[in-house]
């Protein structure tokens, strides 16, 4: 049998405090513009049919619990308990938690996830959030660029990466322009937003991300980009730009565009691909999404994260269905002859160590602000 070793959770959030309704959950169960049809429900789903697969055992309850069964149980264990056996029966080690929606629906932070989870937890500094939150504390251009870049160092020292979303939808304007906006550009950027934001209004501005997405290859730390539904391919010409800084670069998501991330992945090496939220999307078809990056990321380049959010049960699925699935293809390979036992167990092993840590710069080797999740 392959044995995989503890996860590391590449990238999640934090997780729902307060107790949860049908309506409540079903709404955190996927992401959906309205409610669902008339007659189903959004359990009626991958997703949900993965929940009701991994999770009941947990709580106490036979696979395949009703939904009402289930719910049921939590509202009987309470929102911290479910959490506390979810996270913990998820075989998860450490998490890198975007931190970005916490505060947002009481989402907790990484202290509380490690106290929960009764792992490590790291945190993923939005980059985004970060601007925003240095432009309601400055008056003019030049003191929200200079404090925005005191923000960026200084969040670099605690932090296991950054993140971003640069909107890959956008393939005609400035955003996917490879090259760090000049000074004067910058500048020009900043006076239009910070002057046509209302306070608390979130950051859009393309130069200003490209700013941004700079700022964080200069730091040093893993940059995480959230790709979404876009095609990842579209970040090319940024990705060949920064491969002589040698930041690495993880491509969050994606699917169903997962073997265009798993082609730069292959094709740059600073470059890793995510298996991400997808595999708990697809649920009883994740075996075959996951064996498809496989073809194509070395294999040192793929990483395991949830994307959960929310809802424990997300994070829970998401880390029971990659390690169902990543056995079920390599012992595949194994029993057809393709591959050793020995090799499956090692590559497994690659896989769900996560990434690789920044260098230290302290000196004495790598580690996430001086120890924490590491490749296995």
């Amino acid at each position: 049998m392959i044995e995989t070793p503890p996860l590391v959770d590449q990238h999640c959030h934090g997780v729902l405090r307060a107790e949860l309704g049908l309506g409540t959950f079903e709404a955190q169960l996927i992401h959906s513009a309205g409610p669902p049809a008339a007659g189903t429900t959004f359990f009626d789903t991958q997703t949900g049919f993965a929940v009701r697969r991994w999770c009941p055992p947990l709580l106490g309850l036979e696979p395949h619990a009703a939904p009402a069964r289930y719910l049921a149980r939590r509202r009987e264990l309470g929102p911290a308990e479910s959490a506390r056996r979810l996270l913990r029966g998820s075989g998860v080690a450490a998490y890198l938690v975007d931190t970005a929606a916490t505060g947002t629906g009481d989402l907790t932070g990484p202290k509380d996830m490690a106290l929960a989870a009764d792992a490590e937890a790291f945190e993923t500094v939005r980059l985004e959030l970060l601007a925003e939150q240095v432009a309601d504390t400055s008056g003019t251009v030049a003191a929200f660029l200079a404090n925005l870049a005191e923000a960026v160092h200084h969040a670099a020292a605690g932090a296991a990466a950054f993140s971003c979303a640069p909107a890959l939808d956008r393939t005609d304007g400035p955003l996917l322009d490879p090259d760090p906006p000049g000074p004067g550009e910058v500048r020009g950027a900043a006076g239009r937003w910070l002057a046509g934001r209302p306070r608390g209004g979130a950051l859009r501005d393309p130069v200003l991300l490209r700013h941004l997405l700079w700022s964080a290859v200069a730091s040093g730390l893993p940059l995480q980009l959230h790709t979404g539904t876009g095609d990842p391919s579209a970040l090319t010409g940024f990705v060949r730009a920064t491969a002589g800084p040698g930041t690495r670069l993880v491509l969050l998501g994606g699917y169903p565009h997962h073997r265009h991330a798993a082609r730069l992945a292959e094709a740059f090496p600073h470059v890793y691909a995510d298996a991400g939220a997808g595999l708990g999307r697809t649920g009883a078809r994740a075996a075959a999404v996951l064996a498809e990056l496989l073809e194509l990321a070395p294999f040192g380049k793929l990483l395991f994260s949830s994307g959960g959010r929310g809802l424990p049960e997300l994070h829970a699925v998401g880390a029971l269905v990659f390690r169902e699935a990543l056995t079920r293809v390599l012992g595949g390979w194994v029993a057809e002859g393709s591959w050793s036992w020995r090799d499956a167990g090692r590559v497994a092993a690659m896989v769900a160590g996560g990434p690789p840590p920044p260098p230290d710069p302290r000196g004495g080797g790598g580690g996430w602000g001086g120890g924490g999740p590491a490749r296995a």
